[in-house]
């Protein structure tokens, strides 16, 4: 059985989609909240396996919930009006398993969540398209030297393993942290990470 904690300001709503969970035969409503403090609250509580999240509550949003739970072991899923691209990206860093739309077909809600309990991770398709949307700005050659990067290799043996002075790699790493709009190597590497660019 699936152990669900619901947050939702809205009471109609917050009722609706508990009763909507409840008619499916391998999930329970365990707890409600109607802010992020009383989601927190309840997750450790109760100890659910999922989470649901409204993004816009008072006290505390489910953006700053989500951030608060990152690593607690429940998962995350928020389920918004907003198809906002920041708010997307923060829900990402905060380790959110699922980020659906209120306007999403019921049937797809219990679906999503079985997913994210199999491991998968589960987002409204329009929000991918405008976070992941932009085209990988790097050349071949700026891609390896990333790669090597992230592989824990420095300077001179990223050099020696592409055959190119140390002062070349060096140009290339500030024309891909320009590229990219970051200030270090490793925010390089979890941008690229998150834009899903490494093969």
């Amino acid at each position: 059985m699936i152990r669900i904690v619901l947050a939702e300001d809205q009471r109609m709503l917050l009722g609706a989609l508990s009763s909507l969970l409840d008619l499916e035969e391998d999930m329970t409503v365990i707890g409600r909240a109607s802010n992020g403090e009383e989601a927190i609250q309840l997750v450790r509580q109760l100890q659910p396996d999922v989470v649901i999240m409204d993004i816009e509550m008072p006290v505390k949003s489910g953006l700053d919930a989500a951030e608060e739970l990152k690593g607690t072991g429940v998962k995350v899923m928020i389920l918004t009006t907003f198809a906002r691209s920041g708010y997307f990206e923060r829900a990402m860093k905060a380790g959110a398993n699922g980020y659906l739309l209120k306007d999403s077909p019921s049937e797809e809600l219990a679906e999503s969540i079985r997913s994210i309990m199999a491991g998968r991770r589960i987002y409204a398709s329009e929000l991918v398209d405008s976070a992941y949307g932009q085209e990988n700005p790097l050349t071949e050659r700026e891609k390896e030297v990333l790669t090597l990067i992230a592989d824990g290799k420095n300077t001179k043996e990223i050099a020696n393993e592409l055959f190119l002075t140390t002062g070349t790699v060096r140009n290339y790493i500030s024309v891909i942290l320009d590229k990219l709009g970051v200030s270090n190597r490793i925010e390089a590497i979890m941008q690229f990470k998150e834009k899903g660019w490494f093969k």
